[in-house]
């Protein structure tokens, strides 16, 4: 098993990463803390191999966390989880070795796709013998996302944002982010069909009820 330290200081967040990480087999959480500090005492006495890092926390940036294990000489990785989508912050989490870098909000499928390549990585074993054996092992664990034929990851990510906000319709989200309801009924049913959202019918009005989505947390 794959150990994961949990750093989030939202607690409703910590806890859907909890849940996020334990539903991924070959993966458990060792622990969540909300802070860096909290972290790095962690980390003193307890081993894990992958860090799930939150890099706006309330005493600490991440990667002054990620300077700090570096520092003290311990071998986890780190995929950092943040909001932040300034490409300076992210040249210096790469520059401090993280493993991956996965941006708010995302669905279930997008960090199991992260975990599992992670995982495909560690996995690997013997020597290379060229070039193209390096890359075919970085991209393994840095690979595109593998979302369906014309679909994009700010689109995704842009459809998850609203539906965290309350369950909508596909025609309230596509108004919300700017395309058709076809299209966000797509992502929709994307996010439904990968374990990520359910359908919510909402009755009240004379016909049939209205399909609504929700973000799924739990399962």
């Amino acid at each position: 098993m794959i150990r994961v330290l949990v750093v989030e200081d939202e607690e409703f967040t910590a806890e859907a990463n909890r849940v996020f990480v334990e539903r991924v087999e070959g993966f458990t959480v060792a622990g969540v803390v909300r802070s860096g500090g909290e972290a790095l005492r962690f980390l003193r006495r307890t081993e894990v191999d992958l860090i799930l890092l939150d890099l706006y926390l309330p005493d600490m940036h991440g990667l002054e966390v990620c300077r700090a294990v570096r520092a003290a000489g311990l071998s986890c990785d780190v995929i950092a989880v943040t909001s932040a989508r300034d490409l300076a912050v992210v040249r210096n989490a790469v520059a401090l070795g993280v493993a991956q870098y996965l941006l708010k909000p995302f669905t279930f499928a997008t960090l199991r796709e992260k975990l599992n390549r992670y995982a495909a990585f560690r996995a690997s074993e013997g020597e290379v013998t060229g070039q193209g054996d390096v890359d075919r092992a970085l991209a393994t664990l840095r690979g595109p996302s593998a979302l369906p034929k014309g679909m994009t990851q700010d689109t995704l990510d842009a459809v998850c944002a609203e539906l965290r906000r309350s369950p909508m319709s596909a025609q309230a989200v596509g108004a919300a982010i700017g395309v058709s309801r076809v299209t966000a009924r797509r992502y929709l049913e994307h996010l439904v069909d990968t374990g990520s959202a359910d359908r919510v019918p909402q009755y009240g009005g004379v016909g049939r009820p209205e399909l609504l989505y929700r973000i799924r947390t739990q399962r």
